[in-house]
């Protein structure tokens, strides 16, 4: 039998609600199924008889129309215009992959991994970007973050997180007694999706060898991805970040293994203000592993 949320306590109903934020649920249905095929018949209904009631403007004899003398013009012939063509993403060949994960590996420092990745050519997102969107903050930081891509004003500025949602980052970091003087700050991708689209697959394989040699080059001791596409790539996965999210893992590349804590986006706290708790949970747990690497 089913039970009925006047007869569950406050801590009963406060569970119940956190269960269903933690499996996705953003929006509750009504008490009782709502029947539309009957209110789309109510609405036809209303509606022949609104059309069968005389009306008075209708009732008048209708007017003869003046004749009209003036010579018969044929319409102007309109141009066709083109039918649109539907744009398309172009998947390079095995080539540019060759080349990026080339060009990743013949960085021996970040400067040189930055210059290689002015340099690479494979990527379609590079050539509708303003501009290249590296990375922020201190490079031999102990943690270092690893959000999607770049948006709107992180574009314009050519430097990560630097819109509403990395005003949120900042935030945060600062409430962890962190900032990007202590951390450091890049993308999975380095140039702006049209329209801040997600990512797509062939454009994270293709920007996948620059990250990874990116996080070699840097070694910090904690890695933190922020949001899906992050954790997904460098975690290997396809589990959602609600499910990933707060448990301690290890990004493996190589022979190295480092702590790794995937947590929820900046960009989908702004959509998903009630969200934040989960996120503030996440930091806490950062702010007592790092604690935890200082007394090491």
């Amino acid at each position: 039998m089913a039970t009925l949320a006047s007869d569950m306590d406050t801590a009963e109903l406060a569970a119940l609600l956190h269960f269903y934020a933690e499996c996705g649920v953003a929006e509750l249905c009504e008490d009782t199924a709502i029947d539309r095929f009957e209110q789309s018949a109510e609405i036809l209904k209303a509606r022949a008889r609104s059309q069968s009631q005389p009306n008075a403007a209708t009732s008048q004899p209708a007017q003869k129309p003046a004749p009209n003398l003036a010579p018969e013009r044929k319409p102007a012939a309109q141009p066709i215009a083109p039918a649109p063509v539907a744009s398309q993403l172009t998947i390079p060949g095995a080539a540019a992959f060759e080349d990026a994960r080339g060009l990743a590996a013949s960085a021996s420092t970040i400067a040189e991994l930055r210059s290689a990745l002015d340099g690479f050519t494979g990527c379609n997102l590079r050539h509708s970007a303003k501009s290249l969107v590296f990375a922020d903050g201190n490079p031999e930081a102990e943690v270092m973050f690893i959000g999607e891509a770049p948006g709107r004003e992180e574009d314009l500025q050519g430097a990560p997180f630097v819109g509403r949602a990395g005003q949120l980052l900042d935030r945060m970091l600062a409430a962890v007694g962190l900032s990007r003087d202590t951390a450091y700050i890049t993308n999975i991708i380095p140039w702006r999706p049209p329209g801040n689209r997600t990512p797509a697959a062939h454009e994270i394989e293709l920007c996948r060898p620059f990250v990874e040699r990116h996080i070699a080059l840097a070694q910090p001791r904690i890695v933190v991805m922020l949001g899906n596409i992050a954790s997904k790539s460098l975690l290997e996965t396809d589990k959602g970040i609600l499910s990933l999210r707060g448990t301690w893992m290890e990004y493996k590349l190589g022979g190295t293994a480092t702590p790794a804590m995937p947590t929820l986006h900046p960009a989908y706290l702004l959509r998903n203000p009630a969200q934040k708790r989960l996120a503030w949970a996440d930091f806490l747990s950062l702010q007592e592993r790092l604690e935890q690497l200082k007394g090491s």
